[in-house]
């Protein structure tokens, strides 16, 4: 397997996934505090062969920038915009049921953070591709 991750980066949050390159899919995504991100990305290395990191160039990047490079690849990429396209990827990959479907995208709230899903909407601009989530995650975030 060959996998690759996505990093959204903030203040004190950061949106994470891991991806399945081969079969374009996401196989975990979390929201963590910034002081756990790299716990999780070498919890993540141990599961198999991880490529590399994408970081999204906004808030908090030059920090983990410096710390990721002892561990892995970083590529860096451009983050302006994804907060507002995630909303809609997460509608995208999760439609609203029943009676919600009837009200105007734009005045859904999604149940939760949506930093997992901004790290989505990168990678996936890196990538040139929509990628598959199947397992519908919790987004709460573990703050």
């Amino acid at each position: 397997m060959s996998s690759l991750i996505s990093l959204d980066p903030g203040r004190s949050k950061c949106g994470l996934i891991l991806v399945d390159l081969k079969m374009g899919e996401v196989l975990d995504g979390k929201i963590v505090k910034i002081d756990c991100v790299i716990d999780l990305i070498c919890a993540w290395q141990k599961r198999g062969d991880v490529k590399g990191v994408l970081l999204g160039n906004g808030t908090n990047s030059a920090f983990f920038h410096q710390k990721l490079l002892d561990l892995l690849p970083v590529t860096l990429c451009e983050e302006r915009g994804t907060t507002l396209r995630a909303r809609k990827r997460y509608y995208e990959l999760w439609p609203p049921s029943n009676l919600l479907r009837l009200l105007p995208k734009g005045l859904l709230l999604p149940p939760d953070n949506l930093d997992a899903i901004a790290a989505l909407v990168l990678m996936e601009d890196f990538l040139g591709k929509k990628l598959l989530w199947t397992n519908k995650p919790m987004f709460k975030s573990e703050l």
